[in-house]
């Protein structure tokens, strides 16, 4: 069901999480983006449009600032974001110049959903940017983003994005598989949930266990993130984008996830 919704999907988002982009030293791992960048350059040459969503602004910003690493005032933390974008996208722009393609930078808050001239503006940025055959790189705009207009997580942006640029599919890259009936984490016999139509029975029937989420991102937000995209039909894929090559494999169905759909 993966290898077909990504066959027939035109215009595809894709989001990452931090643990996704970083290497074991908790920076940057250029490598993964060199090869995602191929990957992505690909589906692209087969006439497919994806804008991607990039959580990793404070990992980059370790890449460079070190000695901030320790310090948790908010102040310090907008600041290594500050830092850390730039950095970020850096590597984005390097892996993918390889390919002969160009990236843009988009930051957001919740604030500018919530404005329907923004939204408009950000829409026709979108759209305009891919039919340049430019890649935007979507992230929060941590820099200035507080409680008060803080969207909350890169899957909820994600999914409000997906909905803003009309996308065909949603992929939710984690480090883990997908959806388990119980967390994989603690127990050995959790079975991996392949497809979800009913996101509340869903939710009733998983045993969190101990932890509190499934993955880095937590499960809750990938379920809400879910929710949003299919009330405006998009389906959505959630995989671990760690594994080698993760897209060309989920698109040639030789990687599993697991798939909410209408």
């Amino acid at each position: 069901m993966i290898k077909q919704l990504i066959a027939d999907a035109k215009k595809i988002i894709i989001k990452f999480g931090s643990n996704t982009l970083a290497g074991k030293d908790g920076k940057i791992n250029f490598e993964f983006l060199d090869e995602f960048a191929e990957q992505a350059a690909s589906l692209m040459h087969n006439s497919k449009k994806i804008v991607i969503v990039s959580s990793g602004a404070q990992v980059a910003g370790l890449s460079a600032m070190d000695k901030w690493a320790r310090k948790k005032d908010i102040h310090y933390r907008q600041a290594l974001c500050a830092v850390g974008q730039v950095q970020l996208m850096k590597a984005w722009r390097k892996a993918f110049e390889k390919q002969g393609f160009h990236i843009a930078q988009i930051l957001l808050t919740r604030e500018d959903f919530n404005d329907s001239n923004r939204t408009l503006n950000m829409r026709n940025t979108l759209f305009t940017l891919v039919d340049e055959g430019i890649i935007p790189i979507i992230n929060e705009n941590d820099t200035v983003s507080v409680e008060e207009i803080k969207i909350g997580d890169n899957d909820t942006l994600a999914a409000r994005s997906a909905v803003l640029w009309s996308a065909d599919l949603l992929i939710l890259f984690s480090d883990i598989d997908g959806v388990f009936d119980k967390n994989p984490k603690e127990f050995a016999d959790a079975s991996l949930l392949e497809e979800i139509k009913d996101i509340e029975t869903a939710r009733k029937n998983i045993t969190i266990g101990a932890a509190n989420d499934f993955g880095t991102g937590g499960i809750a937000t990938k379920f809400e993130a879910a929710q949003m995209a299919l009330s405006y039909g998009i389906p959505v894929i959630i995989a671990d984008g760690g594994k080698p090559r993760s897209l060309e494999a989920l698109a040639a169905g030789n990687q599993k996830g697991t798939v909410f759909s209408v």
